[in-house]
């Protein structure tokens, strides 16, 4: 009874600690034009980043500059900074030193709330909200049904949908429990094809489904953001040997950045070694 009453006590703890939390403050222009990001450039400088300031940079003068309609592959091991660069991005957390440019715009410049609705993100863990599929797709309603039904076509699951006799107004469980993991992974990624940003961040989206699914998706990507940046993080070295630009990381810092071909027939890259490495760990 001690111990089940200590537990409880500690859940009680953690809500008081949550009462605490700092709100993320607003700043930067809510204003900008509505075509930006029109060409989807994005350029590190000199970027260090820290989760606090009592703690170590997790980003270490990060230069690097991706070409409009680049295609690029984010690989390392865990812990590198992979996703601590999609977090700068978004402005999760402010970085400590450096700039990031969008467009050649400074990004603090601009409100998150405006940012983040210029940026489509497919996380690992795909999230779906209780509702209708219509709200999980739409939510502030600035499309039309076609537009939604084309979206679904897109990413296969306009047919399944079809065959089910299900509408737009299907109600979506809590964290989409009535779908699986892949098929919350394509729901995802069609919210993404409607909004047509400019850039797309996909931090290993397809960690966690099967490599059919995870085929269908490349394949969804690739005809559908042709003209977009895509930055990858990468989950399996495979699925990024077809970027234009594989950038590696290791502890905070860009190791090595090139096309994937010229980092593969070079023995001495760390993006060879890294593929190496993964063709040998199952016979070990």
């Amino acid at each position: 009874m001690l111990c089940e009453v200590e537990s409880r006590f500690i859940s009680v703890e953690r809500l008081h600690e949550y009462e605490s939390i700092d709100i993320e403050k607003e700043t930067g222009n809510s204003q900008v034009d509505k075509s930006w990001p029109r060409f989807g450039r994005i350029t590190f400088l000199d970027v260090v980043m820290k989760y606090r300031a009592d703690m170590d940079p997790v980003l270490q003068n990060i230069n690097f500059d991706i070409l409009p309609r680049q295609k690029v592959g984010i690989v390392g091991r865990t812990g590198a900074g992979k996703s601590s660069l999609a977090a700068a991005l978004f402005r999760l957390t402010d970085i400590s030193e450096g700039h990031v440019l969008v467009d050649d715009m400074e990004i603090r410049s601009i409100s998150r709330k405006l940012l983040r609705s210029k940026l489509s993100s497919i996380p690992q863990d795909p999230v779906l909200f209780a509702g209708t599929l219509r709200y999980n797709l739409d939510p502030f309603d600035e499309y039309t049904d076609a537009q939604m039904w084309n979206a679904l076509h897109q990413v296969h699951m306009k047919e399944k949908m079809k065959a089910l006799d299900q509408t737009l107004d299907l109600n979506i469980q809590e964290n989409g429990e009535n779908f699986s993991v892949g098929e919350r992974q394509l729901i995802c990624l069609a919210r993404a094809i409607l909004r047509q940003n400019k850039i797309l961040i996909l931090d290993e989206a397809t960690a966690s489904i099967d490599t059919s699914t995870d085929a269908l998706i490349q394949e969804t990507i690739r005809e559908n953001f042709s003209d977009c940046t895509v930055l990858t993080i990468a989950h399996r070295l495979n699925t990024v040997l077809h970027c234009d630009v594989i950038l590696v990381m290791e502890s905070g810092r860009v190791k090595e950045m090139g096309h994937p071909q010229t980092l593969i027939q070079n023995p001495l890259s760390h993006f060879s070694k890294m593929i190496r490495a993964q063709s040998v760990a199952p016979n070990a």
